[in-house]
């Protein structure tokens, strides 16, 4: 086994009732890959839902834990500044480019509304028949009783053909996009994955060279509704600096790929562990929509986002102060049983499904939401009629991350109607 793999085998944590609560850090990344995070967050949200610690690689932060609390501060970009990142950790050397959702009004609003238009509502009911159509031919393609990888045959496929369109990106070179997607959100630890900071840079500038050819053709054709086209003709970005350019690019494919990906693997995953849940969805099809939401409340894709304290500010009977990193935890305010009954459990008849901080709220609420949804609805769709059951076979692989909450494989075995 090379030193790469050794390196992800699962790391054994204290159980975090025997670790002094001043003392408890939720953040180390291989907590996650191995599902120790889920006992660290329920500890916190009993005993201390606004939690401050030290990490040696992260620094000091305030760990965020309760679905109240979160709301308040994430729809607070007032006290609450999204400068300069999103993430908990820090590049280790000077290349952080920027990005929308990196940035606190008035650019934040006036670079998100350039782009907005891509997933407008309008705009949505047109890809819809594209989008059901691509998940019909992948679901056909299939092979029905024998082990596949779910992840890179239907997850990351139908992901990265959605972004091709909403790009405009050349369809053949279209994994092109999850290569980046996947190196863009490496770890800030990198080096444990065997890619320095350096490889992760000149991969993103490869990738800013290529979309900036992208961006002198579309320059030159009329304004059309694709991301780069969008970005291209608006006078709120049309000058904007390369490296924000890149930033930006980041956030959209990262945005549009992990996310929906990770819940398009999670469903299937849900669906095993809570079987009775597939046989209710058997039984009324029209529990889709719902369901949709329940899984992306139950995966929780993206498990944080980061805030620093622009002013002192009290919550939770704790005082942040000025210049102080906050950091909300929305895999745990998903589970957070003062606001979500039976948090653990997967139910796709939920009440109030939708009510999830999965998205976020406020100006930084996630801008694709509604596309995630509706990807998900007609993968389902389209999974219903043609398969008994989708069956894992073994435990899948995760990404070993504090940020992205994704599989790397995912056994499964089609069984046909």
């Amino acid at each position: 086994m090379n030193a790469v793999n050794d390196l992800m085998k699962p790391v054994a944590f204290p159980n975090p009732y025997d670790v002094p609560l001043q003392e408890l850090d939720p953040s180390p990344e291989a907590l996650y890959d191995s599902g120790q995070h889920w006992a660290y967050f329920e500890r916190l949200r009993n005993e201390a839902p606004v939690h401050y610690c030290e990490n040696e690689a992260f620094g000091g932060f305030w760990n965020i834990t309760k679905f109240n609390d979160i709301v308040e501060v994430d729809s607070n970009n007032e006290v609450f500044s999204s400068e300069p990142n999103i993430t908990i950790g820090e590049s280790k050397i000077d290349f952080s480019p920027p990005m929308f959702i990196a940035m606190d009004n008035p650019k934040h609003d006036a670079q998100r509304k350039v782009v907005s238009p891509a997933v407008a509502p309008m705009q949505l009911a047109e890809l819809e028949s594209l989008i059901r159509g691509r998940v019909a031919t992948v679901l056909d393609n299939l092979p029905v009783g024998e082990t596949f990888n779910w992840v890179d045959a239907v997850s990351i496929e139908l992901t990265t053909q959605m972004l091709a369109t909403l790009f405009d990106f050349p369809f053949e070179e279209r994994r092109k996009l999850t290569y980046w997607s996947d190196i863009a959100v490496t770890s800030p630890n990198v080096e444990e994955y065997g890619v320095s900071e350096e490889k992760r840079r000149d991969v993103m500038l490869e990738c800013l060279e290529y979309f900036t050819g992208l961006w002198n053709e579309r320059i030159k054709r009329p304004k059309k509704n694709d991301f780069i086209s969008l970005l291209a003709h608006s006078s709120a970005t049309a000058e904007m600096d390369p490296l924000e350019y890149l930033g930006n690019l980041m956030l959209l494919i990262v945005g549009g790929n992990d996310t929906t990906r990770s819940s398009m693997s999670g469903g299937v995953y849900a669906m095993n562990k809570f079987p009775a849940e597939f046989k209710k969805l058997q039984e009324n099809p029209k529990l889709i929509p719902n369901m949709v939401s329940e899984i992306i409340r139950w995966q929780t894709p993206l498990a944080h986002m980061r805030r620093i304290a622009k002013e002192d500010y009290e919550i939770g009977g704790k005082t942040i102060r000025k210049g102080d990193k906050v950091i909300m935890w929305y895999i745990s305010g998903n589970r957070d049983q003062d606001v979500i009954e039976n948090p653990d459990d997967f139910l796709i008849d939920r009440k109030r499904a939708r009510h999830h901080v999965s998205f976020g709220f406020g100006v930084h609420r996630c801008m694709g939401n509604r596309l995630a949804e509706m990807q998900l609805r007609i993968l389902w769709e389209e999974l219903l009629p043609r398969f008994s059951r989708i069956e894992v076979t073994a435990e899948p692989q995760r990404v070993r991350s504090n940020f992205v909450m994704g599989y790397t494989h995912l056994p499964v075995k089609l069984h046909a109607k």
